[in-house]
């Protein structure tokens, strides 16, 4: 049985990943003006892979025991093209919006995993994927139609698509890696992301600006920084426990949205995040969403 002590403090943990995650996104949106999301994506995954490499070093022994290289490398990929897609969205597109589309990972990544896992899934999970599709409509779609006015721009559109489609697949690759050891999983992820935006970064980079570094730098201290959170939240608490709040990543997001840029949050995109918290409470069993770091 849980204790209150260690389910108060696996939600001290998980909201102080929230808030540090919500920091990066905002440091992000910020920086999207400015310089291009791979190169962004570029400096967070450098910055990442310099914060674990005493981790990475520690646990060595463990990268004897890498049992599928070319599935890591395979995940890795759809990271490195769901984070940038993530970066160029968040450019474009209110934070309220990006984090309510987000949502919709876990259904894409059902929906994968039954056609290339072959895994099985309840009637109660169908019904709580078609509940979060409703409130993701309702909160996303008059602002597609253009209902309020103007439409939301149609690359931010197409990132954050491309994003969740990636992401998803990441993710089911994440699934079929569950046997590799942690610090395999992290290196290849940091060390693959930096690897892979080198290039397009380089093509594209803009020189930096002095005043900008601490933001750049933040992006992947924060970026990490919340990674270790989230690791320390689940290792403390079960995750039925912590699941309510972390649900709330929306509300996180709406708030930094209207305190950092303005983006008011309109009644229908309040009314879709009502339906899509109501329907992941009410069905334990539905992933957690978390957005990409």
């Amino acid at each position: 049985m849980a204790r209150a002590s260690d389910t108060s403090l696996g939600v001290a943990w998980l909201l102080s990943d929230l808030t540090l995650v919500t920091g990066m996104t905002v440091l992000v949106k910020k920086m999207g003006a400015d310089y291009p999301a791979v190169q962004l994506v570029f400096l967070r995954s450098l910055i990442g892979l310099l914060l674990i490499l005493p981790l990475v070093w520690r646990d060595r022994a463990s990268l004897s025991t890498m049992q599928a290289p070319l599935r890591n490398g395979f995940r890795v990929m759809c990271n490195a093209g769901a984070l940038t897609a993530n970066f160029v969205a968040l450019g474009a597109l209110p934070l309220g919006i990006v984090n309510a589309v987000s949502y919709l990972r876990p259904v894409v990544t059902m929906l994968l995993a039954i056609a290339l896992l072959g895994e099985t899934v309840p009637r109660a999970r169908w019904l709580a994927s078609a509940g979060i599709l409703a409130g993701v409509a309702l909160a996303v779609g008059p602002d597609v139609l253009g209902a309020g006015g103007s439409a939301l721009p149609m690359a931010g559109l197409i990132a954050v698509t491309v994003s969740l489609g990636l992401g998803a697949m990441a993710t089911v690759q994440t699934r079929a890696l569950r046997s590799e050891a942690p610090v395999v999983m992290m290196l290849f992820y940091t060390a693959g992301l930096t690897l892979l935006t080198a290039l397009p970064a380089g093509l594209s980079w803009h020189p930096i600006a002095p005043a900008h570094w601490p933001a750049l730098l933040g992006i992947g201290a924060l970026a990490q920084a919340g990674q270790y959170c989230f690791l320390r939240a689940y290792r403390a608490a079960e995750a039925s426990r912590l699941a309510p709040f972390s649900y709330s990543s929306i509300l996180f997001a709406i708030s930094a949205g209207w305190l950092f840029f303005d983006e008011r949050p309109s009644w229908h995109l309040l009314a879709g995040a009502s339906v899509i918290l109501l329907v992941l409470l009410l069905g334990s069993r539905t992933p957690k969403p978390r957005p990409l770091t």
